[in-house]
């Protein structure tokens, strides 16, 4: 009777001593993913501080005949608020926003509302107060519109209704009406006459000099 043979699978035999140890298989290079920017860089570093830029001694520069522990209390206040506001990754845009698109109240970006006023002042900048109607609007549900915006859509579309107009914009019928309103009493200049906006360099620029000025000014009163 034949004998039957069977196939078994068998491994080469490695003789480690000839051969050497097989590496593993090196990876293709891949450029590593862009990082997500980490939630404190896009954090305000005042949001930190709420109890110092919040306290009424800060929000209100005192006049010269203010009694002198008001003014040295908003001095040290001040000086606090300003190595917060130098250490937060948004401080140039917060101070853009501040002096070119809003006139908001207190210490801001590492200034006063004078300060502010005199920074504008040195770029012939003109903004508005802060527009309380407006701001109940976004509390309501409804988006801030700017005021050249709805002049233009009316512009654009004369013989549409101002609800109409109102639902182009997102926003209320009332808000369309206010800024037509004023449109009429305060005619918007013609857009070639426009100062064109400065850039974020020539705020940073003229803030730097109007700080240094009220620097000096300080030091010669003391």
């Amino acid at each position: 009777m034949p004998t039957a043979v069977v196939d078994r699978p068998h491994s080469p035999v490695t003789d480690n001593r000839t051969h050497p140890v097989a590496l593993a298989p090196r990876r293709a290079h891949t450029a590593s993913p862009t990082r997500p920017v980490p939630t404190e860089a896009l954090r305000p570093a005042c949001a930190s501080a709420q109890k110092l830029f919040l306290d009424p001694v800060l929000e209100s520069e005192p006049s010269s005949s203010a009694p002198a522990r008001t003014r040295r209390q908003h001095s040290a206040l001040a000086a606090e608020a300003t190595d917060v506001c130098a250490s937060c990754p948004l401080l140039t845009a917060c101070l853009y926003r501040a002096v070119v698109e809003y006139d908001v109240a207190g210490f801001v970006a590492g200034t006063t509302e004078r300060q502010r006023a005199q920074i504008r002042a040195r770029l012939g900048v003109e903004v508005e107060p802060e527009d309380f109607d407006t701001l109940a609007g976004v509390v309501g549900g409804q988006r801030t519109v700017d005021h050249d915006e709805v002049v233009r859509l009316r512009r654009a579309h004369p013989d549409e209704s101002l609800e109409r107009i109102a639902r182009r914009l997102g926003c209320s019928l009332s808000t369309v009406k206010r800024h037509l309103r004023k449109e009429r009493n305060q005619p918007s200049p013609a857009i070639g006459t426009r100062r064109p906006r400065p850039t974020e360099a020539q705020v940073r620029r003229a803030a730097g000099e109007t700080l240094a000025e009220n620097s000096g000014n300080r030091r010669a009163a003391a």
